[in-house]
């Protein structure tokens, strides 16, 4: 199996290589959203028309703080900020970009994935879950340091941002390339 950083598919500086790389594939934002059957269709729609959503003051207020906030995760945890397209080693239409890459002290491959929230999270929201566990796939990582920082009228609530380490669930992830699957089969019967 090649290691991640032979996988890199596209980096996001390279706005337009970027966006059509992923539009070749399935991201971690798409399977994200395939809690089941149901919702195979509307991502399959989204691929091929394209999505209504193109942000709000929320993402807006996201972008600007996850430099800020992958700062400290670097500064604590060591996982450097990345922007780069990755391909599984398995299926190269299956990507993600997480939002930081690292290693532990026995070298085993790290994952960051930063939010900002206007609601506190007493756990973290199961399709957020599903994009990390989908992240951990594609790159071969056992864990990722889910970060998010609560903000109050776009004001950080705290200090700093709070995190939770999410372990690897291999039965969830052979479930979600299921339906990823799904998605790029009605795809490629679609054209």
């Amino acid at each position: 199996m090649r290691g991640h950083t032979e996988r890199i598919v596209a980096h996001s500086s390279d706005r337009v290589a970027w966006l059509r790389a992923r539009a070749m594939g399935i991201t971690a934002t798409d399977v994200a959203r395939l809690a089941s059957l149901r919702a195979v269709d509307a991502v399959v729609a989204d691929k091929r028309y394209g999505s209504r959503f193109s942000g709000n003051v929320y993402t807006e207020h996201g972008k600007d703080r996850e430099p800020v906030i992958a700062s400290w995760v670097a500064a604590t945890h060591g996982i450097q900020p990345s922007a780069h397209l990755f391909h599984a080693a398995a299926n190269r239409a299956h990507l993600a970009t997480p939002d930081g890459v690292g290693q532990d002290r026995d070298g085993r491959l790290l994952l960051a994935e930063i939010k900002t929230t206007s609601s506190g999270w007493k756990r973290v929201p199961r399709h957020y879950l599903r994009q990390i566990w989908w992240q951990q796939y594609v790159l071969g990582a056992d864990r990722t340091l889910f970060v998010w920082e609560e903000h109050d009228d776009f004001v950080p609530v705290a200090d700093e941002p709070e995190c939770r380490w999410i372990d690897r669930d291999d039965d969830a992830i052979r479930g979600l390339i299921a339906l990823a699957d799904l998605v790029l089969d009605r795809l490629r019967d679609a054209r």
